[in-house]
């Protein structure tokens, strides 16, 4: 089996569901499964660490699962147009990594969510795929061959999945939202193979 990470930070639980559809979609792919990781939060208390197994949901990222993916998922909150400080973070001190090419001609794909419609999701998507670029990453977008991207009424862009959660994160995933990820996840899984098998 090969490994796709699934990497997220995620404050009130929306950019986590969406990894799991995301997922979803790439275990339908025959050979794949998904590794789903996060983030520690960051703080401005120099005192403050998080706990080094977070208590719920998927582990923290370490290194070797960005040299053991085939592909990867990165996925954020809006945070003013960009991504959250906690995976930006992360991203920050990945300098060996780029210096070794650990991640390069792998493919990756971006999620976000947002409290509000016109909250910034596309210039977060953007912006997370600005590193991945540094890194030599084959950036996917989600193509409008997808007829969900076209009746959306909430979440979903050409730059990747993405969900509007509400102003109280009460706005539970949509129809759309949940085709749109999981094609998404399938689509980066189909891709990550075909690479894999070009190069052996």
């Amino acid at each position: 089996m090969q490994d796709i990470l699934v990497l997220y930070y995620s404050q009130h639980g929306a950019t986590r569901e969406l990894a799991r559809l995301i997922a979803r979609g790439i275990e339908s792919v025959p050979g794949c499964q998904a590794r789903l990781r996060t983030v520690p939060k960051v703080s401005t208390v120099c005192e403050a660490t998080e706990p080094a197994v977070p208590e719920a949901g998927a582990p923290y990222v370490e290194r070797r699962d960005l040299a053991e993916c085939i592909g990867l998922a990165l996925g954020s909150p809006t945070r003013f147009g960009n991504m959250a400080a906690a995976l930006k973070y992360f991203l920050d001190g990945t300098s060996a990594e780029w210096m070794a090419g650990t991640l390069a001609g792998k493919p990756a794909c971006l999620f976000t969510t947002s409290a509000s419609l016109h909250g910034g999701q596309e210039s977060t998507l953007l912006s997370m795929m600005l590193p991945l670029m540094h890194h030599g990453m084959l950036i996917l977008g989600l193509p409008f061959t997808e007829p969900a991207l076209s009746t959306t009424q909430s979440g979903g862009t050409p730059y990747g999945v993405s969900h509007v959660a509400g102003l109280n994160n009460d706005r539970r995933i949509s129809d759309d939202e949940k085709t749109l990820a999981i094609a998404q996840g399938k689509r980066l899984a189909e891709a990550a193979l075909k690479l894999v098998a070009k190069h052996d």
